[in-house]
């Protein structure tokens, strides 16, 4: 082999790769343009969002300073209000308060917390751990059971073990999350006090695994009892869909097993669908989390947020919208480019084949 076959070769094989970089290169604009988009599209979303509860918010009815004061506004002047109001930022027209409220946040400083009288960064912050291991040990238990459930169901399809999940799945979705955690607080708790009702650990017991475990049992039944269903019953109608394809028929004749089929072949066609699915549903999730805190009084951003919008604690419930927010419109935001990513249809302007 000469000098001249080596070097042919060397540049046949650095062509492709020389093409491969220079393509990526040539998608950077696409790309800076699409996240520029994404970018923008969330900002105003967030903007909108923090205008409507800012205004909402001072439409209820009740006094902000019940909460900074509690019952001694009842003893209090009607110059010492205004003067109490003026002091809290709680005077002038809401449009000013509102442009002052922003004004703040873009400088990092969120105001502070009418009810607990300290910055709301410092309130919030020690409940963001709760809130984010029940929700997140949620999720990975709603659709690991929700594959689990499907698989099984898509497996004996029609039998009277699938039909009997799909009635008891379905009664279970259509319980009240609410009154289904004060029958268990009732049945577990009270009655055989075999777990604790309320509370996310003991007193002392912050730093004990099995301690916070006992306490999220009850929610976290809760939360995957109400959610359970709903998802597994959509991936159990895609992996049925995808056992009526052609190439399954083809694997069954060749004596492959309906079950390794299913696992093996329909289950990864579907992996992407449950993908979608998962991104889609965190702001469901997340809603079930703090109907969870709320009654079981679990101490987690959701009661937090509760707990705020009862008291007209506005600095403290806008912090909660604005987190709230945050992961609702990132995971819409990350549902879509998932969609775009699988199906080339839905793409608007950039190409990611």
């Amino acid at each position: 082999m000469n000098v001249k076959t080596i070097s042919a070769k060397v540049f046949s094989h650095a062509a492709p790769d020389k093409a491969k970089r220079a393509g990526v290169f040539e998608r950077l604009p696409a790309v800076a343009a699409y996240v520029g988009k994404k970018t923008l599209v969330f900002l105003f979303m967030m903007f909108v969002l923090s205008v409507i509860v800012f205004y909402v918010s001072r439409l209820t009815p009740g006094d902000p300073l019940e909460a900074f004061y509690g019952g001694a506004t009842q003893s209090m002047t009607v110059e010492e209000l205004d003067a109490a109001r003026a002091r809290l930022g709680l005077d002038g027209p809401v449009t000013r308060q509102y442009l002052k409220w922003a004004g703040n946040v873009l400088q990092g400083d969120f105001g502070m917390s009418l009810r607990h009288k300290r910055p709301v960064l410092s309130v919030v912050r020690p409940l963001i751990g709760n809130t984010l291991i029940l929700g997140g040990a949620a999720y990975v238990l709603v659709f690991l059971l929700a594959v689990i459930l499907a698989l099984f169901c898509a497996r004996f399809e029609d039998s009277l073990a699938d039909r009997l999940i799909c009635k008891i799945g379905a009664a279970a979705y259509y319980i009240p999350a609410f009154w289904l955690g004060v029958v268990l607080v009732l049945l577990f708790s009270v009655n055989l006090k075999w777990l604790p009702s309320s509370g996310a650990y003991d007193i002392g017991k912050a730093k004990d695994i099995a301690n916070r475990a006992r306490h999220m049992v009850l929610p976290l039944v809760v939360m995957v009892a109400s959610h359970l269903w709903y998802y597994a019953y959509m991936i159990r109608n895609k992996l049925l869909d995808e056992v009526r394809r052609d190439y399954v028929l083809l694997a069954r004749s060749k004596g492959l097993g309906k079950t390794r089929i299913l696992l093996a072949h329909c289950l990864r066609n579907v992996l992407p669908t449950i993908v979608n699915i998962m991104a889609i549903s965190i702001p469901h999730v997340l809603s079930g989390t703090y109907i969870a805190e709320s009654v079981f009084n679990y101490p987690g951003i959701g009661s937090l947020a509760v707990s705020s919008a009862k008291y007209h604690d506005y600095n403290l419930l806008m912090l909660m919208v604005l987190l709230t927010g945050v992961l609702v419109i990132v995971s819409s935001l990350l549902a879509q480019a998932i969609n775009e990513a699988i199906d080339p249809r839905m793409k608007t302007r950039m190409e990611l084949d």
